[in-house]
């Protein structure tokens, strides 16, 4: 069950060896102590880690977090309503294209993958377009690394009626929010970020009386949002159709670890301290950030990648996967740039023995 190597990426991530463990065994989608025993204590623990008030609930969706994230925007937009995108990378241009292929229509704000959106653009929008319903942000936008202020924007929103879709794919579960307290009606997450689960399956903790109103609404049968949850409801955790049986169980294991480490509050110090001992150590050897500091989140880190002539990405990703690390290539469309997660099963002394991997991997350093 060991690993030949550190997933440094976003998700899929390194996992425990007790969360591979947990996929050992068969489960039957019908049984009580699959549903009722598993599936619902999941549910009831990921409304708890998501807010303290009452009005909440969640429900698990089958496919990747991106299936989620369609689920919810087809599902809780109305035939009348409009979508704003708040979009400062892949994934918010992502939340776009799927409106789009929905034909729901969608005003986006895009300040560019390296700025932070401008919260008086985007109120200006709300303020001079009344059709607006909903409005929808990217926690992390793992394209760079940035966080999003999303308190003052999810307070814009709320202040203007609309309804508030977060995508915290990469952030749920590495970075303490209520998001109760901050106006959240829709949150979406996927098994295999912080929370340190395997793929297959994403989920939406939702404001139960905003998720109430998606009934009729969805465009797709299989992404049917309140038709899942009502299934959920009423069978005690049964799924509409086939369930990823084996991701679930990793997942109520990794829920488990989670809690054995501290919570939420000392997963993000751990993935703090991996950051910032990241950061330290690829100064060190010459490397720079894409963002400036105060941009950066705890979860994935862009690097410029070197000038020099000899230098070509494989090459570096390869020297360093055959040292025991995998990294992550750029996404960011005006820069050429590498990045580097620290998020999973990985800690502070990982990072240390990455930076001395990182350092016998610099090929083209050497005369």
């Amino acid at each position: 069950m060991k690993n030949e190597y550190l997933l440094l990426t976003p998700g899929p991530l390194s996992t425990s060896e007790t969360v591979r463990e947990a996929m050992l065994k068969d489960w039957c989608t019908w049984d009580d102590d699959y549903n009722k025993e598993i599936v619902e204590v999941i549910r009831t623990k990921l409304v708890k880690l998501a807010t303290q008030q009452d009005g909440y609930t969640s429900v698990l969706m089958q496919g990747s977090g991106t299936a989620s994230v369609e689920s919810t925007i087809g599902s809780a937009i109305s035939k009348d309503g409009k979508l704003l995108v708040i979009d400062n990378g892949a994934y918010g241009a992502r939340i776009t294209q799927i409106a789009e292929y929905l034909n729901i229509p969608c005003h986006v704000v895009s300040p560019g993958e390296t700025s932070q959106p401008n919260l008086n653009e985007v109120e200006t929008v709300l303020a001079s377009d009344p059709t607006i319903t909903h409005v929808a942000i990217v926690h992390c936008e793992t394209t760079t690394g940035m966080l999003n202020p999303i308190e003052a924007f999810a307070s814009l929103a709320k202040a203007h009626g609309k309804i508030m879709i977060l995508d915290a794919m990469s952030s749920f579960g590495g970075i303490p929010i209520d998001i109760a307290e901050l106006g959240i009606d829709f949150m979406i997450s996927s098994a295999n970020k912080c929370i340190q689960g395997v793929p297959g399956f994403g989920f939406v903790i939702a404001k139960q009386s905003e998720l109430e109103t998606c009934k009729g609404q969805a465009r797709s049968l299989s992404l049917d949002l309140y038709d899942q949850w009502n299934c959920m409801e009423v069978n005690h955790g049964k799924w509409r159709f086939t369930s990823p049986t084996h991701t679930v169980r990793a997942f109520y294991q990794a829920l488990a670890e989670l809690e054995q480490e501290g919570g939420v509050e000392a997963r993000h110090l751990r993935y703090q301290t991996n950051q910032k001992t990241l950061v330290a150590g690829m100064r060190s050897l010459g490397f720079e950030p894409l963002l400036n500091d105060e941009l950066h989140s705890p979860i994935i880190t862009s690097f410029y990648s070197p000038t020099d002539n000899d230098y070509q990405f494989k090459e570096f990703y390869m020297r360093l996967k055959k040292q025991g690390f995998v990294i992550y290539p750029g996404k960011v469309s005006n820069a050429d740039c590498f990045r580097i997660g620290n998020i999973g099963d990985v800690y502070p002394a990982d990072i240390q023995r990455l930076i001395g991997a990182i350092e016998k991997a610099m090929y083209w350093k050497v005369a």
